[in-house]
């Protein structure tokens, strides 16, 4: 089961993700966008970590929604909004729980996606952040309906990310400042993909170890 201690656990390790690879995030950014992805997500995630002292004690809901909140004052460019809005829409999803089992973990990311895809207005193929977060979603949903462990299914979720990450090197970028380079958007991996790899990353730290 996932308990409040994975989520807070899992939102500090998401932070030291993004801090460790700000410099790398930009520097995507920098090929196809406005060089400010790493620094803008850094921002966004040290004033989530310097918020989580007050979360204790909320359940997971409260404590989603609270995040979202701080990324979406706090990070520039549509980072901010998106992944805001990822965890806006899994909050509402796990309202006033306290422990989630698969299927309701599976169900929470399932409504972040969905969040991003309505905000966004983006598609598989766009060179997004769809293109890491779905196949994830999807690669879970499949691996907890066979009646995979947590852990088992984020496994498979982190492998689908990074093999949708890679796979918008050689896309046209369609959404976002990347669209406006046409042609030349391809051969770059695309920073939002690679910042949802590393959320989800953090989520199977958080909860590794713990036989789940």
């Amino acid at each position: 089961m996932i308990t409040t201690s994975h989520i807070l656990l899992w939102i500090e390790t998401t932070a030291d993700y993004i801090d460790n690879n700000s410099t790398y995030l930009t520097k995507l950014d920098t090929a196809i966008g406005d060089a400010d992805h790493g620094n803008n997500m850094k921002r966004g995630f040290t004033k989530v970590r310097d918020l989580l002292p007050s979360l204790e004690g909320q359940d997971i809901g409260s404590i989603l929604k609270s995040v979202a909140m701080k990324l979406i004052s706090s990070v520039g460019g549509a980072s901010g909004p998106l992944f805001g809005t990822f965890y806006l829409q899994a909050s509402n999803e796990v309202k006033g729980a306290e422990v989630l089992d698969a299927a309701q973990l599976g169900a929470m990311l399932a409504s972040g996606l969905e969040g991003i895809k309505k905000r966004g207005k983006a598609e598989p193929e766009d060179k997004t952040i769809i293109d890491a977060l779905e196949p994830a979603v999807n690669a879970y949903q499949e691996s907890a309906a066979g009646g995979g462990s947590i852990q088992e299914s984020l496994e498979q979720a982190v492998s689908a990310a990074e093999k949708g990450a890679e796979a918008t090197i050689p896309m046209i970028a369609k959404k976002g400042r990347a669209s406006y380079m046409g042609e030349r958007s391809k051969g770059h991996k695309d920073p939002g993909a690679t910042s949802t790899v590393y959320i989800l990353k953090a989520l199977q730290d958080a909860v590794s170890g713990d036989g789940e």
